[in-house]
């Protein structure tokens, strides 16, 4: 067997953990991870599946509404809680199986426990010890709460998927990707929803017209957002939940839902016995290869804190195996990684913000459109659809596509390849649009957008 029990021990069996074992034993590595939760991670078991099967569920209610004005009568909607909440679970149980048997298949041990380590080399895995000669850090972040008085009434985005029933009132505290998602599934599922941010524009970090219209659209949907709000302290009152803001104004809701944000995994890993640093958020200090302070210890996905999003987790895991077991080096590439966000509208987006291509990149050209989509023209739904362009004036490179509206994840994806690729202005607008699709204004942009700083730029 050798000096160690194993070659490589992953500590978590989210995506990046289970992409990298499975790769590594591919490879001829002996493999072993542990995982005290579900095998599956964030994405599979609380985050990104259930809540997209959700997001689903939660657009009906609009499409029984337009039906009509395509000429189908359809009879009263009725929405059933417990059947959405029991579907959901037998499918993420479908993909816990799917993903025990690609580790099984691929001769992976795995131990259904939390693991810590002793020192670079040695895993305690509650009354025993385990060997190896790398070590893989991999156990994602977890949802992050305020210490405001009264917390401990507030649930996360962790029990959010398995409530007994649909509340007649949520309040949502946050203002990012988590916190836009879920007051869009409770509001199109009938629950009566405030959203409370204390930023004055929600999704920091994307660009500013993506905030500003989003948060437009959501307030035509009926949601109440308050922006610059933040909550001094919470009581439970009876079956009610009430809370106070800081500015002292008192608010009762059913359910109280904080999204403030996630921080890495962590605590009480003993790390610092292993020498693996961390930064001041807690999240392992790596290089470009994901190696962390220690020699034989990388670490891949949220537990970074670098980008989280599974696709990169994905991708970081495949390019550590690939490098350490496969003789093959390769390194994740962070540049124009496309993101989702499933808000209601949903948002795509790949490259820069405006703001930050201006800050890296100086003179720009912006092109910009917001129009209804045709599906509206009958049914005289209020909703709009918002395209953005970001090219750099010099190169004329397309350096940051971004849209508001139905699809828009779907029709990023496709445009993100030619982002990655450096495609120009010229190359968008010589590819012939698919008429009549919301997609094809990417390519018939012509008229550049002028806002003052834009329109002293052009007359230099």
């Amino acid at each position: 067997m050798g000096q160690y029990d194993y070659d490589l021990f992953v500590l978590g069996a989210g995506s990046g953990g289970v992409r990298a074992s499975r790769v590594a034993a591919s490879h001829g590595a002996r493999v072993a991870v542990c995982e005290e939760s579900r095998v599956g991670g964030t994405c599979v078991i609380r985050g990104c599946i259930p809540k997209k099967l959700m997001v689903y569920s939660a657009h009906f209610r609009d499409d029984f509404e337009d039906a009509a004005a395509f000429g189908w009568l359809l009879g009263p909607a009725e929405f059933d809680w417990a059947t959405l909440i029991a579907n959901k679970d037998t499918e993420i149980d479908r993909l816990n199986r799917i993903y025990l048997s690609l580790l099984a298949e691929a001769g992976v041990d795995l131990f259904p426990c939390r693991g810590v380590l002793e020192d670079a080399h040695t895993v305690r895995l509650g009354d025993r010890t385990v060997s190896a000669e790398t070590l893989l850090i991999a156990t994602g972040g977890a949802p992050s709460v305020p210490e405001t008085p009264g917390i401990e009434h507030a649930i996360t985005s962790n029990e959010v998927f398995h409530l007994d029933s649909l509340p007649a009132r949520v309040m949502v505290v946050g203002g990012g990707y988590i916190a836009c998602e879920f007051v869009g599934i409770f509001n199109g599922l009938g629950a009566k929803v405030t959203q409370l941010y204390r930023g004055p524009m929600i999704l920091r970090g994307f660009d500013d017209d993506i905030r500003a219209f989003v948060g437009q659209e959501m307030k035509k949907k009926g949601i109440d957002v308050r922006l610059d709000h933040d909550i001094r302290h919470i009581e439970r009152r009876g079956g009610a939940i009430e809370v106070t803001l800081k500015d002292g104004t008192q608010m009762t809701t059913d359910l109280l839902m904080y999204a403030t944000g996630r921080a890495p995994n962590t605590t009480s890993l003993g790390l610092e016995r292993a020498g693996v640093a961390v930064n001041p958020r807690g999240a392992v200090v790596v290089d470009e290869w994901s190696r962390s302070s220690a020699e034989n210890i990388y670490a891949v996905g949220d537990v970074t804190d670098r980008i989280n999003l599974t696709p990169v987790a994905l991708n970081e895991g495949l390019c550590f195996a690939e490098t350490v077991y496969g003789h093959n080096p390769r390194k994740m590439d962070h540049l124009n990684v496309p993101a989702a966000v499933f808000s209601t509208p949903s948002v795509g987006t790949v490259g820069m913000s405006e703001a930050l291509a201006r800050e890296r990149l100086g003179a720009l050209d912006i092109y910009k459109t917001a129009f209804r989509p045709l599906k509206h023209t009958l049914t005289g739904r209020d909703e709009m659809i918002l395209m953005k362009l970001v090219v750099e004036r010099k190169s004329q490179r397309v350096v940051g596509v971004h849209m508001a509206g139905p699809e828009a994840a779907e029709t990023i994806q496709g445009i993100a390849i030619a982002v990655k690729m450096g495609a120009t202005k010229a190359q968008f607008d010589a590819t012939v649009g698919i008429h009549p699709t919301a997609a094809e204004e990417f390519v018939t942009m012509r008229e550049k957008y002028l806002d003052p700083e834009n329109a002293a730029e052009a007359a230099d």
